[in-house]
């Protein structure tokens, strides 16, 4: 089977060395797979704005100190910013120079100066990607009735996601695209039949971009069946997926659950990552013509993971759980959650018995924006091709389809297995033992974890945006308030930026905290008027909206400051090597620096060099993930100082990812001590997903709520004379026709709430939410101190006096005699 390794570096000042070639990109696995699979003859359209791409550019190292400390600042007390400073000096007329320079020198025959730098953070990332890295989405129902069942619902989802695969195969998905500037589409051949392999040195990610089957697990069984032929044309029908699953799902069920507790190799990906490799070692010792290894091949090179959960979770916490790390139920002392039903390493689509929906995906080679657009693509298929049984004519997303299966000569099919096989391991009392004990540790990850959901339907973009606001801004703002109003404090706060505009791009780091966030956050729970709070609140997302537009253009301060990290840090590790081997006269293999090499065996694998860099989109950069490195005698004086680690240490980890077609997003906390909060903005709702190691997760919840309600309030109190954010151009044009005398119609009475809306008024004060009652100060947690407020704002002046009177204090009690006292 064709594959491709990508394994260790060379030399740094080897790779500085060859400065004379072109910058065509990473060569073996750096250069794109378009490229290396379609360049010849290649007329489709997915990738035709490739070569038009800009790579990635390398901010100044003056720019970028400036920027760091602007995002420190509003974290430190004075003392500390000005050691800061002092530091950020240091770098300045010490190594910073130096470093840019090498990263120039480096970065001139790459595609992008962050890429493999990006790959090593999260393929040495040791800790389970479970709960760590993998992220889910959820799908909203499938609003066609005859999908309102797991077998059903599966079925669809596999044939639209093979008509995605398809039409990336043959190029004819459109690229994307924001405000008619392309976005580079490498991410797109890695979602799907690639794999994070576990190795002694770090993970590697393989590819198998001629892979034709699925992999389905029910149970914790393991089943496989063909979905493509070698065309990429699909060859099963929805109802002949629906028969196999089906068939699955009864097989699976013939099965004890202490025997499937026995077999739940999937369990094992939930591990730490060197536990796992080694447990892979064991599995297929017996050499790669095993059994084991023969299973385990036919698990790497799937095209996806189809999860069948024998659950139908309810509530929102509960199907984000079941989405993200699974339930942990145990029955007689076996584990017959769904934690066991999964596997970790690569894409998974999850369908519970009630018909939910959900993607888990690996993010090292993906981004969620990449992802989002494969879910939103089959998600849109599903309703695409129900409405064509109903109309012949209805459109469809893809430029071509496959032929019909059911009218094709199944000879033309070629070499494929349509029935469903099981597969069956090869069990040694080592790996029942290790099953045993990678059950209970995810079972404890999962029990160390909470998740709340906050669905938020009293507003979204529409209404954000009528009120002057971006979206995304208003939303971190809210974040920002929350926290504070519960500890008093600002913590360091990510959020992702895509980069896709330039070649291999992939995020930026968004430092959501600034001077204006902590003075809006400071006024919001201060007793001053509503306008200046809402003054505060717009400073503060013009701001973030500022540092969004910088970041997107590539030159935010994290990426580039790691990249220095990385470089100085892969130079402190040649100078131990050296070392090393001037003692032992040993002598290194044969690789690249980017960590890419190919031994002409492999498709594609992105693999792992041999630097300790760790760094994951949130995660704390502080040294080594597997690390036992001495201290070196000489860091950067940026790296050494407590604002480096203060900033990379996140506490509020977020990410706005969404459209439509889903319902939730969200992932685990990236520290200890911190929050995962993933969110999706919608026209009229707000959907919010909440993971911590069991920090108050709900009463955060709470009070975000509380704050949405009640800076709605506030908003509609200093806007009151302004249009109606739910005008429409129908009310608009049904005043201008009253306006001109144009009247046709005037018999019967216009309804009180429509007139109300069309002309603007604010509606707020009669509202049965009780949101008139959160304004000021610390409201949101102290009800009883807006009974004043919500009452003046609903009563007329005589109701007012007349109702004092009723509920003056009254002498309750019996006065005691000074004299007694």
């Amino acid at each position: 089977m064709p594959t491709r390794i990508y394994t260790m570096p060379k030399s740094i000042d080897e790779s500085l060395a060859g400065l004379g070639e072109a910058p065509t990109g990473p060569q073996n696995s750096s250069t794109p797979l378009w490229s290396k699979e379609h360049s010849k003859q290649s007329t489709g359209i997915t990738y035709a704005h490739q070569s038009s791409l800009q790579r990635l550019p390398i901010p100044e190292l003056d720019d970028t100190c400036r920027k760091y400390l602007d995002a420190v600042r509003p974290l430190q007390t004075p003392r500390e910013h000005e050691e800061a400073v002092a530091a950020v000096k240091d770098f300045l007329k010490t190594d910073g120079p130096e470093l840019q320079e090498r990263l120039k020198r480096y970065a001139a025959s790459k595609a992008s100066y962050i890429e493999q730098f990006w790959y090593d953070s999260y393929l040495h990332y040791d800790n389970p990607v479970v709960l760590n890295l993998n992220p889910f989405f959820l799908l909203e129902d499938d609003p066609t009735p005859a999908r309102n069942n797991q077998v059903t619902r599966a079925a669809s989802l596999v044939v639209s996601a093979c008509a995605f695969v398809r039409a990336l195969r043959r190029e004819e998905l459109p690229p994307d695209k924001v405000r008619g500037a392309p976005l580079c589409m490498y991410q797109y051949p890695r979602i799907f039949s690639t794999a994070r392999i576990p190795t002694a040195d770090g993970c590697v990610m393989q590819s198998d971009h001629t892979s034709k089957h699925i992999v389905v697990i029910c149970r914790s069984q393991y089943y496989w069946f063909d979905v493509l032929d070698d065309n990429s044309d699909v060859i099963m029908t929805e109802k002949d997926v629906a028969l196999n699953l089906q068939a699955i799902v009864e097989d699976a069920q013939n099965t004890s659950i202490l025997e499937a507790a026995k077999s739940a190799i999937g369990v094992l990906t939930t591990e730490n990552r060197r536990v796992w490799a080694s447990l892979r070692e064991v599995l297929t010792r017996d050499g790669p013509s095993s059994n084991n290894s023969e299973c385990l091949r036919i698990l790497d090179t799937a095209l996806f993971v189809l999860c069948l959960d024998s659950v139908s979770p309810t509530t929102g916490a509960e199907i984000s759980m079941n989405m993200l790390c699974g339930t942990n139920v145990v029955e007689k002392g076996i584990q017959i959650g769904t934690c066991t039903n999964r596997w970790y390493d690569k894409l998974q689509i999850i369908v519970c018995e009630n018909g939910s929906a959900g993607i888990n995906f690996e993010h090292t080679g993906v981004d969620g924006h990449t992802v989002l657009r494969m879910a939103s693509d089959v998600y849109t298929d599903t309703i695409l091709r129900f409405a064509r049984t109903i109309n012949g004519n209805a459109p469809s997303l893809w430029a071509s389809s496959s032929p019909d299966p059911s009218k094709r000569d199944p000879a033309s099919f070629g070499n494929v297995s349509t029935v469903p096989h099981r597969l069956e391991w090869t069990m040694s009392p080592e790996l029942t033992l290790a099953l045993r004990f990678a059950e209970t540790r995810i079972a404890d990850l999962i029990q160390q974890h909470e998740f709340q959901v906050l669905e938020f339907s009293g507003y979204g973009k529409n209404f954000i945006t009528s009120m002057g606001f971006s979206p995304d801004a208003f939303v971190q703002m809210a974040f920002q308030a929350a926290y504070y109003g519960l500890y008093g404090r600002v913590e360091s706060t990510y959020e992702p930026a895509m980069t896709k505009f330039f070649l291999h791009g992939r995020t930026e780091a968004i430092r959501t905290v600034s001077d204006a966030s902590v003075e809006f956050v400071r006024k919001f729970c201060e007793d001053v008027p509503a306008t200046v709070k809402i003054d505060a609140l717009r400073k503060a997302c013009e701001r973030h909206v500022a540092v969004t537009k910088e970041c997107a253009k590539g030159l935010g301060q994290d990426r580039h400051l790691y990249a220095l990290f990385c470089i100085w840090q892969r130079q402190l590790d040649e100078e131990s090597t050296n070392s090393l081997k001037s003692d032992s006269g040993s002598a290194s293999g044969n690789v690249s620096f980017d960590g890419y090499s190919s031994n002409g065996e492999m498709d594609d694998i992105v693999g792992s060099p041999s630097g300790k860099s760790t760094y994951s989109d949130d995660i704390s950069i502080t040294g080594s993930a597997s690390g036992k490195h001495q201290p070196p005698a000489h860091t950067p004086a940026i790296f050494q100082d407590p604002a480096w680690d203060r900033l990379n240490t996140t506490i509020l980890s977020t990410s706005n990812c969404g459209n439509p077609s889903l319902r939730l997003f969200g992932f685990g906390p990236t520290s200890a001590d911190g929050f995962g909060l993933g969110y999706i903005i919608k026209d009229e709702s707000i959907s919010i997903c909440a993971s911590s190691k069991h920090r108050q997760t709900k009463r955060y919840i709470d009070t975000l709520q509380k704050y949405l309600i009640e800076i709605r309030h506030i908003l509609r109190q200093t806007q009151r004379h302004q249009t109606s954010a739910h005008t429409t151009r129908a009310r608009e044009a049904d005043s201008d026709l009253k306006g001109h005398g144009l009247d046709r119609r005037k018999s019967g009475r216009a309804v009180s709430s429509v007139a109300s809306m069309s002309n603007g008024s604010d509606s707020s004060t009669g509202d049965s939410d009780g949101e008139g009652g959160l304004v000021g100060g610390y409201g949101y947690f102290d009800a009883g101190k807006s009974l004043g407020h919500l009452l003046s704002s609903t009563k007329t002046h005589q109701e007012k006096l007349e109702l004092e009177k009723k509920t003056a204090r009254r002498a309750v009690g019996r006065a005691i005699r000074l004299a007694e006292y």
